[in-house]
């Protein structure tokens, strides 16, 4: 099938594509997109990864097509579009599924979105759509908003076999150049399956992106931008009328005390009462959420029926998604939609009057395309754009002064917004924490400091209006009943800035503890990344204003969640609590199985036998007492060492863990052969607890006599033999000098080994390789239950 055929198929309209949208899907990928806006970059983008996998069958293109986005109100249409196309080529599936195409979101809490998890089946084709913030934040091993166990896979996964395309990037931030940073790594570190990025926007400065590690590869990059017959077949888009003018006042200082911001909404609202067309659709944007609130709440006193708007980024999913299925699919026609800077890239909106407040004149050029986006009001005349001034030293944030000023320059000669009459962009790529080598080796240690808190990644994810933590709310009026709250679904979380959390732990906030396994009340300010549950009787949410903390005391309208998951405790195993009970030979053979199977699959061919044989031993540590007990805690348990059991309970060691366990007996027996300390990590590594240090937990029991402890293993301890798929375990006494820095009577340190295999493997690779013995294990935990094992 040609391209055009193809393009007609999956958007359902008849018009032949652009001509760079057939050069991006039958060309080797650029690095760099810069096409105006309105001219179909989404689906530029993603019909060309369809059909470069699906009809060329390009092996060049990687199997997972990863769309990062700066703002959460261009997710939901950027996934309706995508899977209305895929539906249309008969493509969109579930996870897994044969031949098809399955498409995720990753916003944060419960993940359940309908569709099998999609980290589970990394040799499958799929579409992952999140925020920068989710997106990077998982890309950096610290995944907002998701269990700190699953970050190495979601690390794994979205670093190897990987075509990231970064929309809208000029209004990333910090995200800018650390998605350049770590598509330098990428390119120096050694990867399982190649990757690329590619960066989309329709003010596009390549100097963006030239950070101290990307620079060297940057005279190699390609871009792609349109041509005279693009232009042509565009049209009324690119000729759109749009006269361009000031406001008769502006935003000065006296905005900074409630009389003068009152004055000066009152001021915006006659004006754009007074300019609104009851036949069109206006469009009003400024820069902070508190001035889209109080503008919106004078526009609601005024027309009490209307169908209005207010968007901003500090709505709760569900909510967000009702928002957005409104601005797209209802008439265009009475309505005022009142917006911050979360409107202004990529959402497919017009209108006739753009009301905007003064801005960098990258984020200027966006806004002035969601008015006359198509060219519809030509003939009528076109559309009129009014930017209003920010006087100097006044309330500028999230915008810095001198940015404003250059701004402020360009929009003042400027009497047409036509995309062909706009000057270029020439904005310096912001001043921000720049992720190193160092910094990206450190992440892979998912360890919390001693304190319990992790390093803080937020500085290279944004470097403004950070939305640095989510919350959720819950009927609950005694605090001890916070105990019986489930993990948050995810249309239930609203994202809120590390401003907006300030203070917030004084009116009563809970986060989850997973070594203790208990909702912990907040003591001190939040940090970044955190989820955190709030009561509903306490307010400071309104479904149509958003958040807004000590204002709205009335109680929150809770979402009831989907599914009602626990969050994740340390030292529990519900993997190995299952109905049907299977026996530690059987379980270690079958993921040996699966191993190989899925290694095939993925085509890892370099280390397959090494993850074999890691999911071989992995659960060797099972056969100890204090994990044996747990399994034969009931009658329904069959005799003889369990890897699955119909059993229920905890531990009687607290903390203890298994896969530490089965690492020491292996060591002890096949230290110093080829790639020991590589299966070593592989073992220990299965369920993202144990890793990269052993360390007592911090209110772990001591061991008796003065003996080593770690993980409620004790040194001592002994495994009993066990023969199992062809090979076998001594009884072996388990030692922990490891723990020891240096060189002790075990050796080097567990810290120096996995130092020493972080150098040799780089973080990508060696992230890999743990993901594939753990998703081994969950496949013939899977089939195990199902009865499909034999």
């Amino acid at each position: 099938m040609e391209f055009d055929d193809f393009f007609r198929k999956a958007t359902g309209i008849s018009s032949e594509p652009y001509p760079y949208q057939n050069r991006l899907a039958n060309e080797p990928w650029p690095e760099l997109l810069n096409v105006p806006t309105g001219m179909g970059k989404t689906a530029a983008a993603t019909l060309a990864w369809v059909y470069k996998r699906k009809i060329k069958h390009n092996s060049d293109t990687p199997r997972r097509l990863i769309w990062c986005l700066p703002m959460r109100v261009l997710v939901e249409q950027t996934q309706s579009s995508i899977e209305t196309w895929l539906s249309n080529l008969g493509l969109l599936g579930e996870a897994g599924e044969h031949g098809k195409i399955s498409v995720h979101v990753l916003m944060g809490g419960s993940e359940a979105v309908t569709k099998a998890q999609w980290a589970e089946h990394p040799e499958a084709d799929m579409i992952l759509i999140g925020t920068q913030d989710m997106l990077l934040s998982r890309a950096l091993m610290r995944g907002y908003g998701m269990s700190r166990y699953q970050w190495p896979m979601h690390f794994a996964l979205l670093h190897n076999d990987a075509l990231w395309v970064f929309d809208e990037v000029q209004l990333m931030g910090a995200g800018i150049s650390t998605s350049a940073q770590l598509e330098a790594f990428r390119r120096t570190f050694p990867i399982a399956s190649g990757s690329h990025s590619l960066w989309l926007s329709a003010t596009l400065n390549p100097d963006w992106l030239t950070t101290v590690d990307l620079k060297p590869h940057i005279p190699s990059f390609n871009s792609l931008m349109i041509g005279d017959m693009d232009r042509e077949q565009a049209g009324d888009r690119l000729d759109a009328i749009k006269k361009v003018k000031k406001a008769p006042f502006i935003l000065d200082k006296s905005a900074g005390n409630k009389t003068g911001l009152d004055a000066y909404l009152k001021a915006l609202c006659d004006a754009v009462l007074e300019n609104h067309d009851e036949s069109t659709q206006t469009l009003v944007i400024v820069n902070r959420v508190e001035r889209a609130q109080g503008l919106f709440r004078l526009i609601r006193e005024r027309r009490p029926q209307s169908r209005d708007m207010l968007i901003h980024a500090r709505f709760r999913s569900a909510e967000r998604e009702a928002k957005n299925r409104c601005l797209l699919n209802e008439p265009g026609t009475d309505r005022i939609i009142v917006a911050t800077q979360a409107i202004e890239a990529g959402v497919d909106v017009s209108s006739k009057i753009l009301f905007t407040e003064l801005a960098p004149w990258s984020s200027l050029a966006q806004r002035f395309g969601r008015c006359n986006r198509y060219g519809e009001h030509n003939t009528t005349g076109g559309a009129n754009i009014i930017w209003i001034d920010i006087e100097d030293d006044a309330d500028l944030l999230p915008y810095q002064d001198e940015t404003l000023k250059a701004a402020r320059d360009k929009v003042s000669k400027i009497t047409s917004a036509s995309p062909g009459d706009l000057p270029p962009t020439d904005n310096q790529r912001p001043l921000n924490a720049v992720l190193r080598r160092k910094d990206i080796l450190e992440l892979f240690n998912t360890e919390p400091d001693l304190s319990g808190y992790d390093i803080d990644v937020s500085d290279y994810i944004r470097d403004s209006g950070v939305p640095g933590l989510q919350v959720y709310w819950r009927e609950f009026d005694d605090p001890n009943q916070s105990q019986a709250q489930t993990a948050p679904d995810r249309h239930e979380l609203c994202p809120i800035s590390i401003a907006q959390a300030k203070g917030l732990h004084k009116h009563g906030a809970w986060r989850w503890d997973t070594l203790i396994g208990r909702w912990v009340k907040m003591n001190r300010e939040p940090r970044p990344g955190m989820t955190l549950l709030l009561r509903a009787i306490d307010g400071g949410y309104d479904s149509q204003i958003g958040f807004n903390i000590g204002l709205d005391k009335l109680p929150v309208e809770i979402i009831t969640p989907e599914n009602g998951t626990t969050p994740e405790v340390y030292d529990e195993d519900w993997r190995s609590q299952q109905s049907v009970p299977v026996r530690l030979p059987e379980h270690l053979a079958h993921v040996a199985e699966q191993a190989r199977q899925l290694c095939e699959a993925v085509g890892e061919s370099v280390k397959q036998e090494t993850i074999v044989r890691a999911g071989r031993w992995h659960d060797l540590g099972k056969a100890h007492d204090v994990f044996d007990a747990t399994m034969h805690r009931c009658d329904k348990a069959p005799e003889g060492y369990l890897a699955k059991s119909p059993c229920r309970g905890r531990h009687d060691r607290k903390y203890f863990r298994h896969e530490l366990a089965s690492m020491l007996a292996w060591l002890d027996q096949h230290d110093g052969e080829e790639d020991a300390d590589l299966i070593a990590y592989l073992i220990v590594a299965h369920h993202g607890k144990v890793r990269m240090s052993l360390r007592a937990m911090p209110t772990e029991a001591a061991a008796p006599d003065m003996k080593r402890f770690a993980r409620g293993v004790w040194e001592g301890d002994v495994l009993p033999a066990l023969d199992f798929d062809g090979e076998h375990s001594d009884t072996t006494t388990l030692r922990l000098a490891l723990m020891e820095l240096g060189e002790g009577e075990q050796g080097h340190s567990w810290t120096e080994r996995v130092q020493v295999l972080l150098s040799e493997h780089g973080p990508f690779r060696l992230a890999w390789l743990e993901t594939l013995v753990r998703l081994s294990d969950w496949r013939a935990s899977a089939n195990e239950q199902k009865g499909e094992e034999r």
